[in-house]
C-alpha cells in the first residue's frame, strides 16, 4: 500500500503534530508498507527555517525510509491570523501542485489542526482517484475563535461551511478525540466512518531517567522542586497563569526551593519573557525549544509538568499529546485542561487536577505533591503504568487499519 500524508509540521519541528504524523509513518514504513509526505521546509514556530534548509520550490529526501517531499510556502511566526492564514493557503497550493511527484498512491491523508491541509488532501486525492481520509487533531476554525484570533462573522461561517463538506466527503475521519467524534455527529456527520485514534508517545525514546546533571548544573537546578511546562507558547495556553502561580510562591517562606521551567516556543513567548522580568520573577527560566533527541533530557529535569489551556468549553473536547510524555517520564501531571484530557489523568492516576487559569489552585497542588513524598512517589509510579495505553506502536497500527478499511470500501 502506498500512502500519500499531507501535513505542514514535520520533523525536525518537534510539536504535536510533527511527531505524532512521523512517528505513524515511521511504523507504517516497518510494516512494509510505502509511505510519502508531502510537507513544508520546517521553520515552526518561529517563523525561521532551521539550519540545514532553504525556502525553495521542492526538495526530497528520506526519513527513515519515508519518502519527504518538501514545497514552498510562505513562512511567517506563529503570530497574526492574517499572515499565518497565508502561510496555510500557500502549503494548499504547493502541496496540490507538488502532489504529482508523489506518483500513483492507494489512499491520501490530509491532517489538520488548519484544515487548508484537508483541503489540499481532498483535491489531492480526487486527481489520483483515491479515497481521502481527514485525521482531526482540532476543531478548526471554532479553535480560532476560542483564543480570541477571529470574531464571528460571514468570514468563520464559509469557513465551517468549507469545514463540513470536507468531513462529509472524508472516506473516513481519525479523531484524536472521543468528544471531537461526538461534536462531529451532532453536527450531522456519518459516526460510522469516525474512528477514534489517540495521540501517544513513543515508548522506546521517553522513559523514567534520572535528572541530567550537567542541565541541573547549568541551570541552577540542584536541589530544586522544577515544576515544568514543555510546549507552544501561544494563546491557547495563557501561561500567564504559571507566572502568577510563580508569584505565589516566591512570595512564601522557603520559595526559593522551588523553580519553573518553560521550554518551548511560540506567539506568547515573548510577552511572557516580558511579564516575568517586569514581576522580578528570577525563579522562572525560560529556554528555546530544543531538538527531537535532546528533549528527553529536558523532561528529566521536571518533577512535576503543567499541561494547561484557557478555560473555555471548546478546549474541554482536546486531549494535548504532552500528558502522554509527560506519563512516559514518570513525571506527574499537574492538568489544567477540563474535559476528555483530565478525564485520562485522573483515571490513570497520573496527576492532578486544578481549575484552568486558577493560580492559587495550582499553587496548592503544588504544595501538596512536593510535601507529601508517598502520595508523589504513588502518582510518579502510576505514570509509567498508564504510558504503556498509549504506545504509538500500537496506536499507528490502529490507524493503518482504518486507512485499509477505507481502500477496501472504494475498491
Amino acid at each position: 500500500m502506498h500512502i500519500l500524508f499531507l501535513t505542514d509540521n514535520f520533523p525536525p519541528e518537534v510539536n504535536a503534530p510533527a511527531s505524532r504524523t512521523f512517528e505513524h509513518c515511521r511504523e507504517w514504513v516497518r510494516a512494509g508498507h510505502r509511505v510519502t509526505v508531502i510537507t513544508g521546509f520546517p521553520n515552526f514556530p518561529q517563523g525561521r527555517v532551521y539550519p540545514g534548509y532553504r525556502n525553495q520550490l521542492r526538495h526530497r529526501e528520506q526519513m527513515e525510509g519515508i519518502s519527504v517531499i518538501r514545497v514552498w510556502t510562505y513562512i511567517t511566526a506563529n503570530e497574526g491570523f492574517l499572515k499565518r492564514t497565508l502561510d496555510y493557503l500557500s502549503y494548499m497550493f504547493s502541496a496540490i501542485l507538488a502532489s504529482p511527484l508523489a506518483g500513483r498512491c492507494d489512499v491520501v491523508v490530509g491532517t489538520s489542526p488548519q484544515f487548508f491541509t484537508a483541503c489540499a488532501a481532498y483535491f489531492v486525492s480526487r486527481a489520483k482517484c483515491a479515497p481521502f481520509v481527514f485525521e482531526l487533531r482540532d476543531i478548526w476554525p471554532e479553535s480560532i475563535k476560542a483564543v480570541g484570533a477571529m470574531k464571528d462573522g460571514p468570514a468563520l461561517r464559509l469557513l465551517e461551511r468549507l469545514e463540513l463538506f470536507l468531513y462529509h466527503r472524508a472516506a473516513a475521519i481519525v479523531s484524536v478525540t472521543h468528544s471531537f467524534k461526538e461534536t462531529l455527529i451532532k453536527r450531522g456527520v456519518e459516526g460510522g466512518k469516525i474512528a477514534v485514534v489517540t495521540s501517544g508517545v513513543d515508548l522506546s525514546r521517553f522513559a523514567p531517567t534520572p535528572k541530567d546533571p550537567e542541565l541541573l548544573a547549568r541551570f541552577g537546578l540542584e536541589g530544586k522542586f522544577v515544576v515544568g511546562y514543555i510546549g507552544t507558547h501561544g494563546m491557547a495556553h495563557a501561561l500567564e497563569t504559571i507566572l502568577e502561580a510563580a508569584e505565589l510562591i516566591r512570595r512564601r517562606p522557603h520559595g526559593d526551593r522551588f523553580r519553573f521551567l518553560m521550554v518551548g516556543d511560540g506567539a506568547r513567548k515573548e510577552a511572557l519573557k516580558a511579564r516575568a522580568r517586569a514581576r522580578g520573577l528570577d525563579t522562572v527560566l525560560f529556554l528555546d525549544s530544543v531538538a527531537k533527541d535532546e528533549v528527553v533530557a529536558y523532561w528529566s529535569l521536571l518533577d512535576v509538568s503543567v499541561v494547561h489551556l484557557r478555560k473555555t468549553p471548546l478546549f474541554k473536547t482536546v486531549i494535548p499529546s504532552k500528558i502522554f510524555e509527560s506519563m512516559a517520564m514518570g513525571v506527574p501531571v499537574l492538568m489544567g485542561v477540563e474535559g476528555e484530557s483530565r478525564e485520562i489523568v485522573l483515571r490513570e492516576k497520573a496527576g492532578v487536577a486544578f481549575e484552568p487559569e486558577n493560580a492559587a489552585d495550582l499553587v496548592s497542588l503544588i504544595d501538596k505533591l512536593s510535601s507529601d513524598s508517598a502520595r508523589y512517589q504513588e502518582l510518579k509510579a502510576q505514570c509509567v503504568c498508564a504510558a504503556v495505553k498509549f504506545d504509538r506502536r500500537s496506536l499507528a497500527a490502529d490507524m493503518l487499519g482504518v486507512l485499509q478499511d477505507a481502500i477496501l470500501k472504494r475498491t
